[in-house]
């Protein structure tokens, strides 16, 4: 069953209700029900799942890239809950903006350390 579920979801698009790209599926979280039987919980996305998607020496530098721009490593991956997935077709559409998830580390970072510091970056379009 998982691999059907790889087949479907993984490197796909996710793009939020406005048309917005959020960024790519790069991984399923799993959880377990109180019988212990298995189920996705919701969709990972960003370096720190890909890396530990692929594993090896690549995915061991992407995930380290991922702490390097986080305050907190290990850098955790986005995580989009399947309740906000309206339909998978060739991309991921959600129901919600990319703005009501909860933010990416590494794009938290990022803004915080770059973005935010060039001026006139608070007049840019989010």
């Amino acid at each position: 069953m998982r691999v059907q579920l790889a087949k479907q979801l993984l490197d796909r698009q996710i793009v939020d209700v406005d048309g917005r790209l959020v960024g790519r599926v790069d991984d399923l979280g799993f959880a377990v029900d109180a019988e212990g039987v298995p189920y996705v919980d919701c969709l990972l996305s960003g370096h720190a799942a890909l890396g530990r998607r692929v594993g090896g020496r690549i995915g061991r530098i992407l995930v380290a890239v991922a702490d390097r721009f986080t305050d907190q490593p290990p850098a955790p991956p986005r995580r989009i809950p399947l309740a906000l997935i309206d339909r998978v077709g060739s991309s991921v559409r959600l129901r919600c903006r990319v703005a009501d998830l909860p933010p990416s580390p590494v794009e938290s970072w990022l803004r915080q350390h770059l973005v935010d510091r060039i001026p006139g970056s608070a007049r840019a379009s989010g």
